[in-house]
C-alpha cells in the first residue's frame, strides 16, 4: 500500500465495495495507476440453521460494509488525503445471494439466502416433474440451468414459506435484490426517493432475465411461479 502523502495531491481516487460471502472490504485505489492506497476488511457470519441451508444477516452485511468504508476513509485521511479526493465508488458482490425487504421501512423480511444454499432442491425437482422437462430447459432463454444456485428459486421458496413475504407482496411493498441492490438501497435512498437498482451481471443470475433483451421475461416468471416482486 502507498506511503503517507506529504504534498497537496491532484490525484483522483476510486473506492471499491467488495462484499463477499465471508467478508466485506472497502478499498481505495489511485485512479491513474490503480495502486492500492488503503483498505479495511471485516468478516461476515455465516448461519446454517438446517442441513444444506446457508444464510446471512442482511443488516450485518450492511453494517460491516459501512464500517469498512468508514475505517478505510479514516486510514486514507491519515495518509494525508481528503475524503473528497475519492471521485467514484464501485460495487462487487456475492451475486445470487437473495434478500427481500420492505420498500417503505427497509426492514428485511428474512435472512439473506446465500448462493450456495441448497434448500430449493425440492422446488427444482417439482418444476422438472411439473413441466416434464430437463435441467437445461431454460438455457436458450436465460443461459442457465435449472438449479438451486440462482435467485429466482430462492424467491419462490420465500414466497412459499414466509408469511411476511406474502403479505408484503400483496401490499406491493416487497423489494428483491442481490447484495448490490440491498447496499445501494440503503446507501443512496433518501426519504421518498427509493433507489432500487442492479446491473446486468447481477440480474443475469436470477434465471428470469432473457438473453436477448436483458429484461425479466414473462415466460420465465410464469415457469418459476413468481409475480409481484420487483
Amino acid at each position: 500500500m502507498a506511503s503517507k502523502n506529504t504534498s497537496s495531491s491532484t490525484n483522483k481516487f476510486v473506492g471499491a465495495i467488495d462484499q463477499g460471502t465471508s467478508s466485506s472490504r472497502f478499498l481505495i485505489f489511485n485512479a491513474a495507476n490503480l495502486d492500492l492506497i488503503t483498505y479495511h476488511q471485516e468478516t461476515i457470519q455465516i448461519l446454517t440453521p438446517n442441513p444444506g441451508w446457508v444464510e446471512q444477516d442482511p443488516n450485518e452485511i450492511l453494517e460491516k460494509t459501512m464500517l469498512c468504508m468508514d475505517k478505510a476513509v479514516e486510514n486514507f485521511e491519515k495518509l494525508g488525503y481528503e475524503k473528497s479526493d475519492i471521485k467514484a465508488i464501485g460495487v462487487t458482490n456475492q451475486r445470487e445471494t437473495t434478500i427481500l425487504w420492505d420498500r417503505e421501512t427497509g426492514k428485511v423480511l428474512h435472512n439473506a439466502i446465500v448462493w450456495l444454499d441448497a434448500r430449493t432442491q425440492e422446488t427444482v425437482d417439482f418444476l422438472l416433474r411439473q413441466f416434464n422437462t430437463h435441467r437445461d430447459c431454460l438455457q436458450e432463454q436465460c443461459g442457465l440451468p435449472l438449479s438451486t444456485y440462482f435467485s429466482a428459486l430462492k424467491i419462490r421458496w420465500l414466497i412459499d414459506n414466509n408469511h411476511q413475504v406474502r403479505k408484503s407482496i400483496k401490499e406491493k411493498r416487497c423489494l428483491f435484490g442481490t447484495v448490490d441492490s440491498w447496499l445501494l438501497y440503503n446507501l443512496l435512498s433518501n426519504g421518498k426517493n427509493i433507489v432500487h437498482v442492479t446491473d446486468v451481471t447481477n440480474a443475469s443470475r436470477k434465471i428470469i432475465v432473457h438473453l436477448i433483451d436483458f429484461k425479466e421475461n414473462k415466460n420465465l416468471l410464469v415457469f418459476i411461479y413468481i409475480t409481484g416482486v420487483p
